[in-house]
């Protein structure tokens, strides 16, 4: 990993039912071994129930289920003198929205369910509500940036 500049970030297209980006990146991220179109069905077919279950449209749900999901702040390391602090820092927006992706298929595959259609829609659900595992992660690193505030000064 390059410590002098970033690289260029890749450009995803939009899915084509929703025509919506979001949509695309976790498709992208709940596939495994290149196998998009079953990755797309999963999330089209958990987008359906979340649907039902919220009686609103499905991107609605699905954005208020991430943006629920979503952390503002985390802690990093920084050592000092010796001594390593973990330092409170805001995120980055593309950082927020991977860690929210991220967060949203571990604890979905976690789940005890038959299908991921099921799992993913149940947690999709439960962030929707501000519940369930997601939630309460972002809810601990929250509460982890909060008791080392302290060490904000350290940041740089």
């Amino acid at each position: 990993m390059s410590r002098r500049n970033r690289p260029e970030p890749r450009v995803v297209l939009p899915d084509p039912r929703y025509n919506n980006m979001l949509v695309s990146h976790l498709v992208n991220k709940i596939m495994l071994s290149g196998k998009k179109s079953t990755a797309e069905s999963i999330v089209y077919g958990a987008i359906g129930v979340l649907e039902q279950r919220t009686k609103k449209p499905g991107i609605e749900a699905l954005e208020q289920a991430i943006r629920n999901a979503t952390p503002m702040i985390e802690v990093r390391p920084r050592r000092v003198g010796g001594a390593t602090y973990q330092v409170p820092m805001e995120i980055r927006e593309d950082r927020r929205l991977a860690l929210a992706l991220r967060w949203l298929i571990q604890s979905s595959r976690k789940r005890a369910g038959k299908s991921m259609i099921d799992k993913l829609s149940s947690e999709l659900y439960d962030a929707y509500n501000n519940q369930g595992n997601t939630v309460k992660k972002r809810e601990d690193t929250h509460k982890m940036a909060e008791a080392n505030r302290a060490f904000a000064h350290y940041r740089w």
